[in-house]
């Protein structure tokens, strides 16, 4: 069994050894300076000096929403075997694999509408409560 996996463990050590030779090689020949001077630090890209800040605020729902995509892409994925095999699955008569798949599909739609109703998808400014409304929930 263990002889089976003899090609991949080579092509591991074969591929480390050469990241290591390679960053080793780099280190020791690569130019180094000490200073650190305004282009250095200054954004770069294809020759244009860049209108605006590198380091700006970016607001956090950029990164959520990009989030949530890749988490409901990834579990959507989920769904493209299922279907492919589903005949051969029920071929025994049972729909276990029909609820299984239902009920993956319910937490889903569950937690996309939690996610709704927490406002991640609402790209707008949300608006102050008025005077006397505070937060109900």
């Amino acid at each position: 069994m263990a002889l089976q996996f003899l090609p991949v463990f080579m092509a591991l050590v074969v591929a480390g050894t050469f990241a290591g030779l390679l960053l080793g090689v780099a280190a020791l020949l690569g130019q180094r300076t000490r200073q650190k001077t305004i282009a250095k630090t200054e954004t770069y890209e294809t020759g244009v000096r860049s209108l605006d800040r590198a380091r700006k605020r970016i607001s956090i729902k950029f990164y959520l929403v990009a989030l949530v995509f890749v988490v409901l892409d990834v579990e959507v994925a989920f769904l493209y075997p299922w279907a492919v095999n589903y005949r051969e699955v029920t071929a025994t008569g049972s729909l276990v694999p029909l609820w299984d798949m239902v009920a993956f599909l319910g937490l889903l739609a569950l937690a996309y509408a939690y996610l709704w109703r927490k406002g991640i998808f609402d790209w707008g400014r949300r608006r102050a409560p008025l005077p006397g409304q505070g937060d109900r929930k």
